[in-house]
């Protein structure tokens, strides 16, 4: 019985520093992440509005007539396109609720940020991480992050890349499509940043 108990407790001794060793770094690591999203500076223009993602001020695509990049791509750009990484966070421009979440043809993973008579999209985001429908968010509180170029298992998207892989939406790259709406009428999101 004693052999037992001294076994028991070498096993469970061995557990704990495991765990110390592998596990509790990573968590660590988390929560350092999350503290450091949730401390940023974020700061309001007089529009009362903030950048949709801190860090990325590139347009590589801007409102208005263009050439149509992909095919299913409009030739005349409703949004502004701004290029980032897969993963890269994007915040609340403002406060408001969300009232789309879901993909959305040439956008591909959408969610719409509802407040006032505005509604604000962020298209071609992670499918990972989609709010639901009525969740309310507070400005510069992280609510999607940039998706990849391909996504697999969409029913009914029609959008492909050269090589036939499926994308998230009419898009050539990663990147956050931000499309703003007044009374159901876009306007060119610069106007307000």
């Amino acid at each position: 019985m004693s052999k037992l108990i001294t076994k028991f407790f070498f096993t469970f001794i061995l557990f704990i520093i495991f765990i110390s060793i592998f596990f509790i770094p990573i968590f660590q690591n988390i929560n350092s992440n999350f503290n450091h999203i949730q401390n940023e500076i974020i700061t309001t223009n007089p529009n009362g509005f903030v950048w949709p993602i801190p860090g990325y001020m590139k347009i590589s695509s801007p409102f208005g007539k263009r050439n149509s990049p992909t095919a299913g791509a409009s030739s005349f750009h409703y949004g502004c396109d701004i290029p980032a990484p897969p993963g890269t966070k994007l915040i609340a421009v403002h406060d408001g609720t969300i009232t789309f979440s879901d993909f959305l043809g040439a956008g591909g993973f959408t969610l719409t940020l509802s407040f006032d008579n505005f509604k604000i999209s962020y298209c071609h985001i992670d499918p990972k991480f989609m709010l639901p429908v009525e969740t309310s968010v507070k400005q510069g509180e992280v609510i999607a992050f940039v998706g990849p170029k391909n996504v697999y298992g969409v029913s009914g998207n029609m959008y492909k890349d050269s090589n036939g892989k499926p994308t998230n939406g009419a898009t050539t790259g990663p990147h956050l499509h931000i499309g703003f709406r007044i009374n159901n009428k876009y306007a060119n999101p610069m106007d307000f940043f």
